[in-house]
């Protein structure tokens, strides 16, 4: 059973629960490939042998499988139907994304997220139109990794899931806390939970997929070592959610030399 799943009255629950996150997986990879090393791994990344491993399995799936289907949902599904397609699935996080909020102390950030939820639902048409962020209220972050994160949980070893691809320990539990707490599977029991979250999983994976195809190509083009890069662009785009998390400013601020006079130029 998933880590943070409610429990259920239905006699197929685990089995259910095992299907969905498989299916989910499938739909959400996006890693990459790289030989795998002899030894052990580095003292960031000590379990880096077996997630080289992991990785070269998420790339030929997704090379195989995913990357193929995401360009012929991009040929066959016009940019408009596809915008509105990513704001519903959008939509449907933001109670996630508010409790994660309130639950991090970040006050402002669950008022916006409540305010983007009730315009986008109302004046978005169910969703479909992101109607918040044109006026003035953008989306904002909330997972479960990131609130135990504001809660003094360390990462863990950094770990490329099997399908799923980079997270960290601590990530991987908010990741199976957050597929439990984001509708349909919150709001919608027995079979037709499971039929309704398979079904949006795959449409989610498949269209993130396809807004990063070129990304992604040129992020793998441009590297000697591919799984080292990407384990660096992950980890500097978390960076940025766990400041939030804790309220800081998405960036650091510029060092100054408090030595220095107004004339001076700063690094």
């Amino acid at each position: 059973m998933r880590a943070g799943s409610p429990l259920r009255d239905t006699p197929d629950r685990g089995n259910a629960g095992t299907r969905r996150i498989i299916v989910l997986a499938l739909a959400a990879a996006l890693a990459g490939c790289a030989s795998v090393p002899s030894g052990e791994g580095s003292p960031g990344d000590p379990l880096e042998p077996l997630n080289r491993q992991v990785f070269a399995f998420n790339d030929t799936l997704d090379t195989a499988v995913i990357k193929p289907v995401a360009k012929a949902y991009l040929a066959a599904v016009p940019p408009f139907v596809r915008d509105r397609i990513r704001a519903f699935i959008d939509n449907l996080a933001e109670p996630r994304i508010f409790a994660n909020d309130v639950l991090q102390a970040r006050f402002n950030a669950a008022g916006m997220t409540f305010t983007r939820f009730v315009a986008n639902t109302i004046l978005g048409v169910g969703g479909l139109f992101d109607y918040a962020s044109t006026h003035g209220f953008p989306r904002q972050t909330g997972d479960f990794g990131q609130t135990l994160y504001a809660w003094g949980v360390d990462d863990g070893p950094y770990l490329v899931l099997l399908l799923f691809g980079p997270s960290n320990v601590r990530d991987a539990i908010g990741l199976g806390v957050d597929l439990a707490t984001t509708p349909p599977a919150l709001v919608i029991h027995g079979h037709g939970a499971d039929i309704a979250t398979i079904a949006l999983g795959i449409v989610d994976g498949i269209d993130l997929r396809a807004r990063n195809i070129d990304t992604l190509d040129e992020i793998k083009a441009s590297s000697l070592d591919y799984y080292a890069h990407f384990r660096s662009i992950v980890r500097q785009h978390r960076a940025v959610a766990l400041r939030e998390a804790r309220g800081l400013s998405a960036a650091p601020p510029d060092l100054v030399d408090p030595g220095a006079t107004p004339e001076d130029p700063q690094p």
